[in-house]
């Protein structure tokens, strides 16, 4: 029961924080899900904390992991079909994953969905990557303590030392994801 009125309170949070301004983003640890203006916070390498495990299975029927492409830049997205922004951000995702492709990974993670609604987003949006679908919102948890996706839509990104080493909460604008994605890509690996 109390698992359920948690999962309960998690999404009305959520659908709350799926549209709208933030004055400032939320530091590591901070658990509440808050809305998003889709602004990359790219931190500097001193403070970048590992990034949990992720990997769950996919909308498609197949497995994704964030273990598969260790030593590659990974974008994680974190979206649900419900979510206005969401679809909007997903041409920006489709073109700069399209753009990326080879040195940039991408994995959508559907958050709190239907599993049908979710599949028909994605039929609709073709995105191009695989997607994990996580209705309990279990991948987001695992970032608890370290920098949360704290809105629907939210994008981490994780460098090649799989370190979360950027974090946007809302909807993203193409600009901001590829010159992000560009200067995390071409770091020099040091560790």
């Amino acid at each position: 029961m109390r698992a359920k009125f948690v999962s309960l309170v998690l999404m009305a949070v959520l659908a709350a924080g799926c549209a709208g301004n933030q004055g400032g983003q939320p530091q590591a640890g901070d658990t509440r899900f808050v809305p998003g203006d889709g602004k990359m916070q790219v931190f500097d390498a001193s403070e970048r904390k590992p990034a949990p495990a992720v990997q769950g299975p996919t909308l498609d029927g197949g497995t994704a992991s964030l273990a598969a492409h260790q030593g590659k830049v990974v974008v994680l997205n974190f979206w649900a079909s419900w979510c206005g922004p969401c679809r909007a951000e997903a041409p920006v995702l489709r073109e700069v994953a399209a753009q990326t492709k080879g040195a940039v990974e991408f994995i959508g993670i559907d958050f709190k969905d239907r599993k049908a609604d979710a599949i028909a987003f994605e039929r609709t949006e073709k995105t191009g990557y695989p997607h994990i679908f996580d209705q309990p919102g279990q991948v987001a948890l695992a970032f608890q303590g370290t920098v949360p996706p704290a809105a629907i839509p939210s994008t981490l990104i994780i460098d090649k030392q799989g370190r979360i080493a950027a974090r946007a909460l809302g909807a993203v604008k193409y600009t901001d994801l590829m010159n992000a994605v560009t200067r995390i890509r071409d770091e020099q690996s040091a560790r």
